[in-house]
């Protein structure tokens, strides 16, 4: 292993849960936020800050990016050296497409490559998850593409999630952000019988309608019980943008992780027409959003 003094790692952003697969699945898409570390002899930590929302991110300790770096070394036993990071932002701050994870996955990834990759990429990965305490978005945001986690025993299975070419994601990014933990705090602390099966029907409809591109299984694989119930309440105009979305062409809609952003699945042919309606649909609500068709991001983070 030899050390290195600077590294720059690139994350995706990460749609998570895709309807029924909630806490289990996620999808990288190409939307990026950059992080650079460059060890430092004299002075303290140092966190400089660019992009949109620049000005509402932490530069201490209590920065998430660093202390994902700290964790590592915390992990392997060792004093974590001073470093100077450059934060570079391309993924909204609290909006349901994983800038946290980006966070946990740069400082983990960064503190690996300094110190010459004393661990593997499924250890990085199994202490993101840790960290991040489920790993619907860590694990896509690490690996690329999209992922399907299970739990075994020891550790976690990943699934690599075939996504057909034709299945277009559209995301709907509103001005106004929502918690984790408020998205949280709505989900009841136990479900039926019924829904259970429901879900688990749908995810596994949900993975074959990814991997061809059926449009009417992923119309109805799209459907929920466990979380998009409890949470669209959260989120205003979301029954509007679902009509709109649907009524332009979408297989569906659905909330993007613990949202306020909304997804829609699209073919190639309607994917414009989508955008559009659930653009005007926000705007006749009096919300101010972004509304774009993404691509996936099969890479996952990348340092050099």
């Amino acid at each position: 292993m030899s050390v290195v003094s600077t590294i720059t790692v690139t994350v995706p952003a990460t749609t998570a849960n895709l309807g029924p697969g909630f806490d289990c699945i996620g999808a990288a898409l190409k939307l990026y936020n950059e992080f650079k570390f460059t060890r430092i002899e004299e002075g303290g930590l140092t966190i400089h800050v660019t992009g949109t929302e620049a000005e509402r991110v932490q530069t201490d300790e209590n920065n998430l990016l660093y202390q994902a770096f700290v964790k590592f070394y915390q992990h392997i036993e060792q004093t974590p050296p001073t470093v100077k990071i450059e934060i570079k932002l391309g993924v909204p701050l609290a909006r349901g497409l994983g800038s946290s994870a980006t966070a946990i996955v740069g400082g983990l990834v960064a503190a690996n490559q300094l110190e010459g990759t004393p661990m593997s990429q499924s250890q990085v990965m199994e202490l993101a998850i840790a960290i991040e305490g489920h790993p619907d978005n860590v694990v896509p945001a690490l690996l690329g593409g999209c992922r399907l986690a299970a739990t075994s025993g020891a550790g976690w299975e990943i699934c690599d999630v075939p996504w057909h070419k034709d299945v277009v994601p559209v995301v709907a990014i509103p001005d106004f952000e929502l918690s984790t933990s408020k998205a949280r705090g709505v989900l009841p602390t136990e479900v039926s019988r019924a829904d259970a099966i429901f879900n688990t029907a749908h995810l596994g409809l949900l993975l074959r309608g990814l991997e061809t591109g059926n449009g009417q299984w992923l119309k109805t694989a799209l459907q929920d019980r466990l979380h998009q119930p409890y949470r669209k309440a959260l989120i205003p105009g979301y029954d509007a943008l679902n009509i709109a979305a649907v009524s332009a062409g979408a297989y569906g809609m659905v909330i993007s992780g613990a949202g306020p952003t909304l997804l829609a699945l699209a073919d190639k042919l309607h994917s414009e027409a989508v955008e559009t309606a659930m653009l005007a649909a926000w705007q006749e609500e009096g919300i101010t959003a972004e509304v774009r068709s993404l691509s996936l991001d099969t890479q996952g983070a990348k340092s050099f």
